[in-house]
């Protein structure tokens, strides 16, 4: 027989913690800026998570839940507005130094 198992916050905020946690270390290994871009998008993907698990019904039955909905929309405004310059700063870095690599950056030192 299979055993059903419900879904609770708590699986919700374990693949967030899993989403941030590789997040960071994306950040931290990469040399790549676009690596680097793509650990960020991670972490705000999990911070995401998180704030829609513990803005769920399961916690506050009583109200509608949607602080967890409008503070994720808000995340992901940020995430493209971040994503857009980020790439924008990448990509004039590349047509100055011919590389993404970001230890290259090494003449940005005021």
């Amino acid at each position: 027989m299979i055993a059903l198992v419900s879904v609770s916050v708590s699986h919700y905020l374990v693949v967030g913690a899993i989403l941030f946690v590789t997040g960071v270390i994306c950040m931290a290994t990469k040399r790549n800026s676009l690596g680097v871009l793509m650990g960020v998008e991670l972490v705000l993907n999990g911070a995401n998570l998180n704030f829609i698990a513990f803005g769920s019904s399961y916690l506050r039955a009583n109200s509608l839940g949607l602080d967890g909905q409008l503070m994720s929309l808000f995340v992901i405004v940020l995430a493209a507005a971040e994503a857009a310059v980020a790439l924008a700063i990448a990509l004039n870095f590349y047509n100055n130094h011919s590389t993404i690599d970001v230890d290259q950056a090494s003449d940005l030192k005021g």
